[in-house]
């Protein structure tokens, strides 16, 4: 999605930055994993095809797509961008007729960074960015019911199951954005703050010793 080509947000413990060629490989890399193909129910892809889904996920009016850092690790200029990537984050808007229905999908690759939080922030700012910026009014999540840790977590986000699939083994879940939901959303990401990513990323190499 061009809108957020040059959008960076950053959080507490994370930075989200939009999906670009150079992070491809390391995605590649993080996608040869049956479990991860599991849970998030994707086939192996070829490093090309890699490259040709990171193009359309940029070009696509109906994707939406962050790549998730490290803050910390990202915090050192030293250390390059594709160095800090622990993750993704997608709205996909399924409904050609509803531009307001978004199907939300977070994936915490590394497994040192999962169990720290980081998936309940990552979704709260996605879930703002969305409303403020995409006019989201309702959102679904689609998980294995094998995926019990990401069940959890968006139930305890205050999402309500509303089907199961028998034969695809998936929980869709799902709230509806009212004016409570929008403010305690923009009340949970009071501290995120938007940057432009091309300016961030060059005043982050300035900082890198000679």
């Amino acid at each position: 999605m061009k809108i957020n080509e040059n959008t960076l947000l950053e959080g507490n413990k994370v930075v989200l930055v939009p999906y670009n060629a150079e992070h491809v490989p390391k995605y590649h890399e993080w996608m040869k994993s049956p479990e991860l193909q599991q849970l998030t129910a994707s086939e192996p892809l070829t490093l090309e095809q890699e490259y040709d889904m990171q193009r359309s996920w940029r070009e696509d009016n109906d994707k939406c797509t962050f790549i998730i850092l490290d803050k910390q690790q990202w915090a050192d200029s030293s250390v390059e961008e594709e160095q800090c990537m622990v993750g993704d984050v997608n709205i996909f808007l399924t409904d050609p007729t509803d531009p307001t229905l978004a199907e939300l999908e977070i994936m915490i690759a590394e497994p040192s960074h999962r169990g720290k939080g980081i998936g309940n922030e990552v979704t709260r700012m996605m879930m703002s960015y969305g409303v403020t910026k995409l006019g989201v009014k309702t959102f679904e999540a689609k998980i294995g019911l094998n995926n019990q840790v990401s069940i959890a977590m968006f139930k305890k986000l205050h999402f309500q199951e509303v089907s199961v699939c028998e034969v695809f083994k998936e929980v869709t879940l799902g709230m509806t954005v009212d004016e409570s939901v929008r403010s305690r959303l923009l009340e949970d990401t009071a501290d995120m703050k938007e940057r432009d990513y091309r300016q961030t990323c060059s005043n982050r190499r300035e900082q890198v010793p000679q």
